[in-house]
């Protein structure tokens, strides 16, 4: 169809910090592993024992504050998803970050969001960028849409729209499609690999600032002796 000018649409997918480490994982190539999608079951079966039990592994996405239902997964060839990507968006939704060793970078993200979200002909997307959109179409069960730096492919499925989006000077639209048809939510084996191990999600716990006295209003403690 005409390509439509409108508000951007590409929402952030990722907390800043996290987009940024995926930068350093695909620079350096550490913290990253095969798409949990890429092997068979008879692969998996040849390869690694059986999944953990759902219990197991509904704890440590609990730990982890993700909703195992949420945490979906994909395939591209050349690309690996970047573990430490991996996290909570919004209330209960799910991003990660796939990376190739040149630097390219694919984004997933699953999140409870307005229809005009995945269908990019209905209004505007809540959270929109800046810079208007030059491409709105239909391909296959799931909306292009892609704006002079960025694209992305998002469909909605059971109350939840799955968006996987890069840059497109990184990332072909071929690719892309390609990442967009593979997604799926996670079975538990897929769950196994990509969520946090037992216990590490639950010792995250915020900075204790030593400069903070135990009484009062939690005002920090600026006094400084006679040389300071």
């Amino acid at each position: 169809m005409t390509p439509r000018s409108r508000s951007p649409r590409l929402r952030p997918l990722l907390l800043t910090t996290t987009l940024t480490l995926a930068l350093a994982l695909a620079a350096t190539g550490c913290g990253t592993e095969p798409a949990p999608g890429s092997q068979t079951a008879a692969d998996r079966s040849s390869s690694a024992g059986p999944a953990p039990g759902r219990a197991e592994l509904e704890a440590r996405a609990s730990a982890a504050q993700l909703v195992a239902e949420h945490v979906w997964v994909t395939e591209a060839a050349g690309y690996a998803l970047a573990r430490q990507s991996v996290g909570v968006l919004g209330d209960d939704g799910f991003g990660s970050v796939y990376t190739e060793p040149d630097g390219g970078q694919i984004r997933l993200s699953v999140e409870r969001l307005p229809h005009a979200d995945a269908d990019c002909t209905d209004g505007l997307a809540s959270g929109s960028a800046q810079e208007p959109l030059v491409a709105c179409e239909r391909d296959g069960e799931q909306w292009y849409r892609a704006t002079e730096s960025g694209h992305a492919y998002a469909r909605e499925q059971g109350g939840l729209v799955v968006t996987l989006s890069g840059t497109r000077q990184e990332v072909d639209r071929a690719t892309l499609r390609a990442a967009a048809r593979a997604a799926h939510r996670a079975d538990d084996y897929e769950l196994d690999q990509v969520l946090p191990p037992a216990g590490e999600g639950a010792g995250r716990q915020p900075v204790e600032r030593g400069d903070l006295p135990p009484v009062g209003d939690g005002a920090p403690n600026n006094d400084v002796g006679t040389s300071g």
